[in-house]
C-alpha cells in the first residue's frame, strides 16, 4: 500500500520526522483525501474490484492512460494519492501519455514507496508524438525486470510500400521484458494514432500492420516469444474492425472479460458520441498465458471506474473553490451552477485523474502442478 505520511496530524511529527511529499496540505484537505481513499480502497477490494494477490500464483496486470501525466497544472495533492492507490492494487502497470517532465511520476513513486520501481523510454518529440513517452510501474516483490528494454523501430524495406508513407509509429512502441513467478514475457506499450477521421484511421491501421510485421520478423530473436500488446489503441467501434481482425490473424487474443467494455470516461459524453473501448490488451495466443478465473465464472479482468468512488458525479460543490481558482476560460462558472457542473465533469476531474479508465487482467503464474504432472508422465 502507498505511504500516507502527508495525512498525519501535526502532532505525529513531534516525535518523528516523517517524510512528506505535500507538506502544505491543510487539515480540511487531509480529511477530504482520507475520506476519498477509504471509499477508493473499498471499491478496489469490493465486488467489481481487483482480486487479491496470491503468493506466486497470480499476476495483476493493468494498463492506464493517465492524462497529461507530467504537465498537469490542476492536479491537487489528493489526486496523487488516488492515482497511487489505484496503481498499488496491481503488480505491473503500463502507463501511457507520460510527458517529458517526470516530476508527477516521481511524486507517485514517493507515495508508493521503495518497493516499487519504474522504467520509461525516451520522449517522442514533435507534433505527432505529442511529446509523450511510455512507462511501466511495478511491484518489485512480485515482478522483476528481465533486462530487455527498447523501442521498436521500423526499417526501410518494411515501410517502403506504406500507402500513407509511414516511416515510424507516431509514438514509439516500448518493449520491455518482465519475470513473474514461472512466467517470462515481453510487453509492448502502445499509444496509437487517435481520431476517427478517414486519415487518422488510415494511419492507425498502417501502424498496426507495420507493427505486426515488425514483431513477426523480430519474434525469433526475442528473449521471449510470449508477447503482450497493450495500451491506448484508440480503436473505435465503428472504424477499427480491420485492425481487430489483423491482430487476431497474427495470433493475438483479448481477455474475454474486457471485450466491448468502455474505457473512455463517459459520464457527460457529448451528444452524438458513443462510448469506446480505446484501451486494450492483446496476448500472444499460446499455452503460456492463462487467464485466472473469476469467482463468479469467466476470465478474470475488468475496467475500473475510479469516479464511482472519488471525484464523484455529485461532488461538484466540494471542489468549487479549487475549480474557480484555476479556471482560465471565458464562462462565468461562479454564477452558473450548470456550467460549473459541466466543467467539473468534462474537464476538471479528468485533469485530476484521467479521461480513461484503467483496465486489468489476472494471469496465472504458477504452473508447477502441471509441470510436475507432465514430467511424471514422461518418467513412467
Amino acid at each position: 500500500m502507498p505511504f500516507y505520511n502527508d495525512l498525519r496530524p501535526e502532532a505525529d511529527y513531534k516525535d518523528r520526522d516523517f517524510e512528506r511529499v505535500f507538506p502544505n496540505m491543510t487539515r480540511a484537505e487531509q480529511v477530504r483525501c482520507i475520506d476519498g481513499l477509504l471509499r477508493l480502497k473499498a471499491g478496489l477490494a469490493g465486488p467489481g474490484g481487483v482480486p487479491a494477490r496470491r503468493t506466486e500464483s497470480n499476476l495483476l496486470l493493468a494498463s492506464w492512460n493517465i492524462r497529461n501525466f507530467g504537465t498537469s497544472r490542476q492536479r491537487l495533492p489528493e489526486a496523487y494519492f488516488y492515482i497511487a492507490e489505484i496503481l498499488a492494487a496491481f503488480d505491473l502497470v503500463a502507463i501511457q501519455e507520460v510527458k517529458s517532465n517526470l516530476v508527477e511520476l516521481e511524486k507517485i513513486m514517493r507515495l508508493l514507496g521503495p518497493g516499487w520501481k519504474y522504467i520509461v523510454n525516451d520522449v517522442t518529440e514533435g507534433h505527432a508524438g505529442n511529446d509523450e513517452r511510455s512507462a511501466y510501474v511495478y511491484n518489485t516483490a512480485r515482478v522483476q525486470f528481465s533486462g530487455l528494454a527498447g523501442e521498436i523501430a521500423l526499417w526501410q524495406t518494411l515501410t517502403e510500400d506504406s500507402p500513407v508513407g509511414l516511416q515510424q509509429l507516431s509514438r514509439a512502441p516500448y518493449m520491455t521484458g518482465f519475470i513473474a513467478g514461472w512466467k517470462q514475457f515481453a510487453m509492448v506499450n502502445l499509444h496509437l494514432e487517435p481520431g476517427d477521421t478517414t486519415p487518422a484511421v488510415g494511419i492507425r491501421s498502417e501502424e498496426v500492420r507495420l507493427l505486426l510485421a515488425a514483431l513477426e520478423v523480430k519474434r525469433s530473436g526475442l528473449w521471449s516469444d510470449n508477447l503482450v500488446l497493450l495500451g491506448d489503441m484508440n480503436f473505435y467501434r465503428s472504424k477499427d474492425h480491420d485492425n481487430l481482425r489483423a491482430l487476431a490473424a497474427a495470433g493475438y487474443v483479448e481477455c474475454a472479460a474486457l471485450l466491448g467494455k468502455p474505457t473512455n470516461v463517459h459520464d457527460n459524453i457529448a451528444p452524438g458520441r458513443t462510448v469506446e473501448t480505446y484501451d486494450r490488451m492483446f496476448f500472444r495466443a499460446n499455452d503460456y498465458f492463462r487467464f485466472a478465473m473469476a469467482a463468479g465464472g469467466g476470465q478474470s479482468g475488468d475496467v475500473f471506474d475510479p469516479f464511482a468512488h472519488v471525484y464523484r458525479r455529485d461532488d461538484t460543490a466540494t471542489y468549487r473553490e479549487e475549480m474557480l481558482a484555476d479556471y482560465g476560460g471565458a464562462k462565468d462558472l461562479a454564477n452558473s451552477p450548470s456550467e460549473l457542473h459541466a466543467y467539473y465533469l468534462d474537464t476538471w476531474r479528468e485533469n485530476q485523474l484521467s479521461d480513461h479508465y484503467p483496465i486489468w487482467v489476472e494471469l496465472v503464474t504458477d504452473n508447477s502442478a502441471e509441470f510436475l504432472a507432465e514430467k511424471r508422465g514422461q518418467l513412467t
